[in-house]
């Protein structure tokens, strides 16, 4: 089992540099070529025409005629969609205006303006999309990312239509240019790097102890509740949760287990539980209405099987899972020990045949609903630390309950993958990065030979830093 650490830990400051290359441009080496005499009239009059379409440019600009009172109506507006973020968040059209909208993430986004019916296309990064809102009266309108879980992790703003023909932006800054506060990012990031660990309230993950029937069956209870979980300093959020806590509590059984788990509803709405990767009978498998009834708001429902082979799965509610699992519904299901490589040398490395595992750690990944982005329900600065001693071995088990796929780097330690989805590898392998798909499980093991504070992390940087600093899928460990 793992607890928090002690918070009181003294993280020293690191400031890396970096030089920034430069290239100079060749010289063209070709001699310029000499225009033909019988070329002069033909410049001449190209640059009259030029002239007088600038003179008519002009004139036309200035034309206070025009409908507007004067100048051309300005083009569509410019909003960026990145992970999870609208900016700016918050801009006003003119009357008959619109927007262009450019995916600067790394997933598919869209536009939606609520309550109505415009919305553009699913697109991916680096693409634009022009959203026509010309048919909006004047007022003040919601528009947010309609791909699952992405409004809720931050991709919602506020778009005002004013009555006359001129459009303005607001909130815009970050993005380079005259107005950019560069010191204030410096410090946004820093101040909450040194914030690192944060505490909060509740934590996820924790091991659920069975009670013994008089016939060996180990009988576990979860209650499935909405509570308010704190997923960074200050800041609350509606969790659906197994007994309170996010991740769901962590199940490890043995091999040959006879188990019960009885889940009492307590949700507004029906829910089910599917044991992802977990051998079981058909009619616990957790699919309602294929394998069972629905269980209700306010019913109970007892599942039971016998632990017949090794798993590091997941359990997790399947109906309506789009919104019920991003939203905390999730947790860790473990039967037996993962076998490990002991005795062997791969890529160099002798791992000891009197290993011994110092911790075993659970790292949910999510990245949707009212969670969002976050390692074991938490996001930085208020992840828990990794804290072990040098030389100790540690077994880390991904599991990956989002939406996206997400590349798990450490720092420092190799990682030796020595399970897939709970089943042992015939030939485990070292990486520094592991890319986690939604659904997949890796079991990875490391030594902690180096000591100091090692950070631990998503590798698609938007999954972990925005202008105001680090957040999401980033922990550390810390080697005594």
């Amino acid at each position: 089992m793992w607890t928090r650490t002690d918070r009181s830990i003294d993280l020293q400051e690191h400031t890396p540099t970096m030089a920034t290359p430069t290239t100079e441009a060749p010289a063209a080496d070709r001699p310029a070529s000499k225009p033909r005499s019988g070329d002069f009239g033909m410049i001449a009059v190209t640059l009259l025409a030029a002239l007088g379409l600038i003179f008519s440019f002009v004139a036309f600009a200035t034309n206070d005629d025009s409908p507007s009172g004067g100048g051309v109506a300005a083009g569509p507006l410019a909003i960026s969609l990145t992970e999870f973020a609208l900016s700016p968040s918050d801009m006003t059209v003119g009357a008959g205006g619109s927007l262009l909208v450019t995916n600067d993430g790394s997933q598919i986004h869209n536009l939606r303006v609520e309550g109505t019916d415009l919305i553009t296309p699913d697109f991916g990064s680096g693409e634009s999309e022009t959203l026509d809102v010309s048919s909006l009266d004047p007022g003040e309108y919601t528009i947010f990312c309609e791909i699952a879980g992405h409004a809720a992790a931050g991709m919602t703003g506020t778009l005002t239509v004013s009555s006359d023909g001129g459009g303005t932006v607001a909130g815009a800054g970050g993005h380079g240019g005259e107005d950019t506060d560069w010191e204030g990012l410096d410090n946004a990031m820093l101040n909450t790097m040194r914030a690192f660990p944060a505490e909060t309230e509740g934590t996820g993950n924790q091991p659920l102890e069975p009670s013994v029937l008089a016939d060996g069956t180990k009988r576990f209870e979860l209650t499935a509740e909405i509570v308010q979980w704190e997923v960074e300093p200050g800041k609350f959020v509606e969790a659906w949760t197994y007994n309170g806590m996010v991740p769901g509590p962590w199940i490890k059984v043995d091999v040959g287990d006879n188990i019960q788990v009885h889940i009492q509803n307590d949700l507004p709405m029906g829910t089910d539980i599917h044991w992802h990767g977990v051998r079981t009978p058909n009619d616990m498998d957790g699919v309602a209405p294929y394998t069972q009834d629905l269980i209700r708001a306010g019913e109970d429902f007892t599942y039971e099987f016998v632990a017949e082979r090794k798993a590091v799965g997941m359990y997790h509610a399947h109906h309506h899972g789009q919104m019920q699992v991003p939203n905390g519904m999730l947790g860790l299901i473990q039967i037996g020990d993962v076998d490990l490589p002991r005795g062997k040398t791969i890529s160099g490395t002798l791992i000891p045949e009197d290993l011994e595992i110092a911790l075993e750690y659970p790292m949910i990944l999510n990245d949707a609903g009212t969670i969002g982005l976050s390692l074991n329900g938490k996001s930085f600065p208020a992840t828990a630390p990794i804290s072990v001693q040098e030389d100790d071995w540690i077994l880390v088990h991904y599991a990956n309950e989002g939406l996206q796929i997400h590349p798990m780097h450490q720092h420092q330690f190799p990682q030796l993958i020595v399970a897939k989805d709970g089943i042992p590898l015939d030939n485990p392998y070292f990486a520094d990065t592991i890319n986690v798909a939604p659904g997949e499980r890796y079991s990875v093991l490391l030594q902690a030979d180096s000591v100091g504070t090692w950070v631990w992390h998503c590798h698609i940087l938007t999954h972990v830093e925005r202008e105001e600093g680090m957040f999401g899928m980033v922990t550390a460990m810390i080697v005594s």
